[in-house]
């Protein structure tokens, strides 16, 4: 039995493989890789989609954690992974020798909750997997979030993988007040060693030229006996959206889009209802300066222009919602429910004073280069060129890392403290710190980050003493994760005065608040947008929505729900429908009704001069204002109050879009949508009551006819 560095047992080897949308998913494989690592395992964490099916056979335990996304969808970093695990050519036991366990994440709020982990735990076993450990399950609505599952199933797991894999007689597991080593780490450009290193302008992964002792062999999984590896199948090529559009111009020529009116903006009437701590001044602070325009190199980047950044609620609302239009070449082009993904940016006084209390402005301009630092018994595959997810500019600095790819203002997670406990002279901060990352106070915890959110930044200057080694900036920040905008434009109102020129608009909620102590909290990348001039260039990348083609079938019936910033992508998919008789003459949009909620009909009914247009098809708009009487109502009660209307469309095979903010207002629509089909549908088409009404929900979902898009 060979025992490597720090006890490392060669045969010994854990895969930890995530599938991650918001990167929630990605920081429970991390934690779930140093368990591995302190229990001596040889440990790789990993994104599904960069490894082959053959891999999970060199493993001793393979972990899964992986998000369900959209409609019960696997994260974009699973599908490639996934999709080889349904090749039909597969034996139906060739993971026989692979023993594993899923730990899923979703949101209850969701009917297809945790859908893509159990598809994947039961096509595992398919394969003849072993489960090594039970399924666990976290919910994004418990009070403490993915944590009010994952700490106690982390820990049996532990416990689990320790009886199950011993360790040899005289080696314990590393202690928790033992810092791991870090996996890579900064260095001055102009201090270069030789390689392992990756230059964050070629992005150049020397570090895998380094030589290794190989894996022993196993047999391929496509031809038992070989050892030839498994080769992924050729992405088929996606549907260019542009040559759709172009299509359909081409096919009605005559008419023009301007046949259709665009909407007048109305400005925003004063609202009476202020909140108590609003202190009147524009968002944007005039002293501040913007994060400077460059741009990471992140995959499928195109550019767009700020054209307005126009405020949609009134100067005294406590509530600023913009709509922000964006002008983007014609290539570019998009379909209702399609998001608009955006990179914040760190605001350069923010990171300068992290800077100073740090003590690194000696190094801060010097351009700095990646270096693997990984412990001598890693093989190849298991080296980082960089942090999973961080796109870095040519020739970064550290002052650019801190600006435009780490989270100086997250809300920090307990590996945090942990890592920082380890950098402070001060016994009393140490202790405190130590605190934080016992789950037996987890109430303090949350009482200190979550709940208050209180972000990394802030977490420093409450313990200055902390002083952190800058070649650890990756290890200590989290990655800056793009921020996801329903596009709320659609049909003529894509058109742009300019030639070869399309518009998009979305509408964000800036968030900014006072706390009960009167501190101020702002969103990372709502505090970007709202700040932005016109005419400030950026790079955006568009992803596919997951509202369906039924749903955006212009001649079917629908019910749109969209409270709020919900009503975006309803918009949208109103103005794409009502446009599409302009392509095609024999096209008659369908009857479509919508129900819209919001605070205050004065302040927040976002374009409802838009939907008395009559060339919109919209037979009814029914709306619920929660401030502006006594009684507070809710989009759940008018669809109660509306049964007739609603059944009348259902009957009609109506499609239901539910869109805005996640949590009770999806689970409360659901439930109101049941309520009208037992009250008017009745014994006649639900025998069964209940049960038939819910299975019939359920026939919906599955066919995409009822969709749910919140966030």
């Amino acid at each position: 039995m060979a025992v490597g560095v720090q006890g490392q047992r060669h045969d010994r080897k854990a895969l930890i493989l995530y599938g991650s949308e918001t990167g929630n998913s990605q920081d429970v494989a991390e934690e779930l890789g140093r368990m591995a690592e302190r229990l001596h395992f040889i440990t790789r964490v990993s994104e599904m989609d960069l490894v082959e099916i053959n891999t999970l056979l060199d493993y001793t335990v393979v972990i899964f954690a992986l998000s369900t996304t959209g409609q019960g969808e696997f994260p974009q970093n699973a599908r490639k992974f996934w999709k080889s695990l349904l090749r039909k050519r597969l034996p139906p036991d060739c993971l026989s020798h692979v023993a594993f366990t899923t730990f899923g994440l979703g949101d209850s709020s969701y009917p297809q909750f945790n859908f893509a982990a159990r598809k994947l735990h039961k096509r595992l076993e398919q394969l003849g997997a072993k489960e090594v450990y039970p399924r666990g399950e976290a919910d994004e609505q418990h009070d403490q979030g993915v944590d009010g599952t994952f700490l106690s199933w982390s820990v049996d797991i532990r416990k689990h993988l320790l009886s199950l894999y011993p360790l040899p007689d005289g080696v314990t597991p590393i202690p928790q007040e033992v810092l791991l080593p870090p996996k890579l780490i900064l260095e001055l450009q102009e201090n270069m060693p030789g390689p392992p290193q990756v230059s964050t302008g070629s992005q150049t992964h020397q570090a895998n030229q380094i030589h290794h002792p190989a894996i022993s062999p196993r047999p391929a999984i496509d031809s038992p006996g070989q050892a030839s590896k498994v080769q992924s199948e050729p992405e088929p090529p996606q549907t260019s959206k542009q040559a759709a559009n172009q299509n359909k111009m081409e096919r009605n020529p005559s008419r023009s889009i301007y046949d259709f009116p665009l909407p007048v903006e109305e400005e925003p009437v004063i609202c009476s209802q202020l909140r108590d701590n609003f202190d009147g001044k524009p968002h944007d602070d005039p002293d501040s300066t913007f994060p400077p325009i460059k741009s990471i190199a992140m995959p499928g980047l195109f550019e767009v222009i700020m054209l307005e950044n126009k405020r949609m609620t009134p100067d005294n609302h406590w509530q600023d919602v913009r709509q922000l239009t964006f002008g983007v070449s014609d290539e570019e082009a998009y379909d209702p429910g399609d998001v608009i993904n955006i990179m914040p940016k760190n605001f350069p006084e923010d990171v300068q004073t992290l800077i100073d209390l740090m003590g690194w402005n000696a190094v801060a301009d010097t351009p700095v280069t990646f270096v693997a630092s990984p412990p001598d018994f890693y093989h190849a595959d298991n080296l980082l060129s960089k942090a999973p997810g961080l796109f870095p500019i040519p020739d970064s600095t550290l002052r650019d890392l801190l600006i435009h790819n780490l989270d100086i203002t997250a809300i920090p997670k307990r590996f945090f403290f942990e890592l920082i406990a380890h950098n402070t002279d001060d016994p009393m901060h140490k202790e405190r710190l130590l605190e934080f990352t016992n789950p037996a106070l987890s109430d303090e915890f949350y009482d200190y980050t979550s709940r208050p959110r209180r972000g990394i930044l802030e977490v420093l200057q409450d313990f200055p003493s902390v002083k952190l080694p800058w070649q650890q900036a990756t290890q200590f920040f989290p990655v800056m994760r793009p921020r996801k905008y329903s596009i709320s434009s659609g049909g003529t109102l894509k058109t742009s005065s300019t030639p070869g020129i399309l518009r998009f608009q979305l509408l964000v909620a800036i968030v900014k608040y006072k706390t009960v102590l009167k501190k101020v909290r702002e969103g990372l990348c709502s505090r970007y947008l709202a700040a932005m001039p016109n005419n400030t260039s950026l790079k955006v990348t568009l992803t596919d929505g997951s509202l369906g083609f039924e749903v955006t079938k212009a001649y079917n019936p629908l019910i749109l729900i969209g409270p709020g910033t919900g009503v975006a992508p309803c918009r949208s998919l109103i103005w794409e429908r009502a446009s599409a008789s302009l392509f095609d003459s024999k096209i008659t949009t369908g009857e479509t009704i919508l129900f819209y909620g919001g605070r205050n009909k004065r302040a927040d009914y976002f374009y409802a001069h838009e939907w008395k247009f009559p060339h919109l098809a919209l037979t009814n708009v029914f709306t619920a204002f929660s401030r502006d009487q006594r009684e507070k109502i809710y989009v759940q009660d008018v669809i109660r109050q509306e049964k007739k209307e609603v059944w009348r469309m259902l009957a009609k095979g109506s499609c239901i879009v539910v869109c805005g903010s996640s949590g009770k207002m999806p689970i409360a629509v659901r439930e109101a949508i049941l309520w009208v089909m037992l009250e008017e549908g009745g014994v006649e088409n639900f025998p069964k009551g209940r049960e038939d009404a819910e299975a019939e929900l359920k026939r919906m979902e599955k066919r995409k006819h009822y969709v749910q898009e919140t966030w």
